[in-house]
């Protein structure tokens, strides 16, 4: 497994939200790769595992919360930054009882997001 400290992973089942987070996040000099689903995030793990992942609470399939419970079960610490379209109030919870770096309520202003990436990458970079 190839460790890529910098690379940031984006999951979300819409591909237009993938395509403005990946050209936000290159234009800030990341790298990013793109998931369209929480299996094929978590899939791509056994090759590079990212420094910090982006991903959406409500995906068909596994949700983000869903992901985050299969990381914890293989012991694999990734930041994760929650993001969603929803405005229910008990998600913040939910995303902090899973540990999330932050939830961002879509739409979202880049600053947000690229401040929430750049407490993943501290976050990560303190071994908590």
């Amino acid at each position: 497994m190839v460790s890529s400290d910098s690379l940031i992973a984006v999951v979300d089942d819409e591909l237009p939200v993938r395509t403005m987070l990946g050209r936000v996040l290159r234009h800030a000099d990341y790298r990013v790769a793109t998931f369209a689903s929480g299996e094929a995030f978590l899939d791509s793990l056994s090759t590079r595992v990212p420094g910090c992942a982006i991903v959406d609470v409500h995906m068909p399939g596994l949700s983000g919360f869903d992901v985050e419970f299969r990381l914890r079960a293989t012991q694999l610490r990734i930041p994760l930054v929650f993001i969603t379209a929803s405005d229910d109030a008990a998600l913040d919870r939910s995303a902090a009882a899973a540990g999330a770096i932050c939830l961002l309520r879509k739409p979202f202003a880049s600053d947000d997001l690229l401040s929430a990436v750049r407490i993943a990458f501290a976050y990560q970079g303190s071994g908590t």
